[in-house]
């Protein structure tokens, strides 16, 4: 089963060592017809992800279906390091990114995932961390892997590496999600939030789109729409999120 690991990036591997630790689960285990990161002692799944987080639904379905309590990492870089290396592996160049994450950056990935964040056998770890992106210099401007580019450049992306773990948010329950927001009226719209998360230094103004969260929030069934004024929509909380639901993994 050494064929799953292939596209592994050195960050996603390093968690899934972490975590297979802590768990003392087995890793890339085979099990009613998918190859699971990890399944732990209890026969518990984790998946690690560290991107495109809506192409596991289908596979968290299925799983919680198949009467499993499954669990997703996902890790956030707060800071990144760009480490630059010519084709024999020696190191030209480091220099930090100007791009910076937080904690409201999974919400961006959670529009493919809202479906099951509710549910009672799924539960989200956000792993804080700083990490080092690398990179190989090419004789030649190139495409990127992914065929995204605008223009070419004469380097390509070759990997992820973990740092730092900075933090650990585990959301198992709806009002995890909840306790994410900052204090606000009731009802309140999504300038409500924009203005209030904008108070908050530590909070990188382009992570928190207040729009973003707000439209997860209320197709997760966490928020909903409690009348309109003009064409700005205002909404409240569910009480009946705010009750514990069943503990998981």
């Amino acid at each position: 089963m050494a064929f799953s690991t292939l596209n592994e990036s050195k960050l996603h591997n390093s968690l899934k060592i972490l975590y297979q630790e802590i768990y003392e689960g087995q890793t890339e285990t085979e099990q009613d017809g998918f190859i699971y990161d990890i399944v732990t002692k209890n026969g518990n799944i984790i998946e690690i992800q560290t991107k495109n987080l809506a192409k596991l639904l289908p596979k968290i379905l299925k799983t919680i279906e198949n009467g499993h309590n499954i669990k997703l990492i996902h890790p956030v870089p707060l800071t990144t390091r760009i480490e630059l290396k010519d084709e024999q592996g020696t190191i030209i160049s480091k220099r930090k990114s100007p791009k910076k994450g937080s904690i409201y950056s999974i919400f961006r990935e959670l529009t493919g995932l809202y479906p099951v964040i509710t549910n009672p056998h799924f539960s989200l770890e956000v792993v804080e961390i700083e990490m080092t992106e690398e990179r190989t210099r090419t004789t030649e401007p190139v495409q990127s892997k992914n065929g995204r580019r605008r223009f070419r450049r004469n380097w390509i992306k070759t990997g992820k590496r973990l740092d730092t773990i900075i933090n650990t948010t585990r959301f198992s329950k709806p009002e995890d999600y909840l306790k994410l927001l900052p204090s606000l009226p009731q009802p309140f719209c999504a300038k409500d939030l924009k203005q209030a998360l904008d108070k908050n230094p530590n909070i990188p103004k382009h992570t928190a789109n207040a729009h973003l969260i707000v439209w997860v929030l209320s197709h997760a069934g966490l928020l909903e729409h409690s009348e309109s004024k003009g064409r700005t929509k205002y909404y409240k909380f569910l009480t009946e999120h705010t009750e514990p639901t069943e503990k998981k993994l």
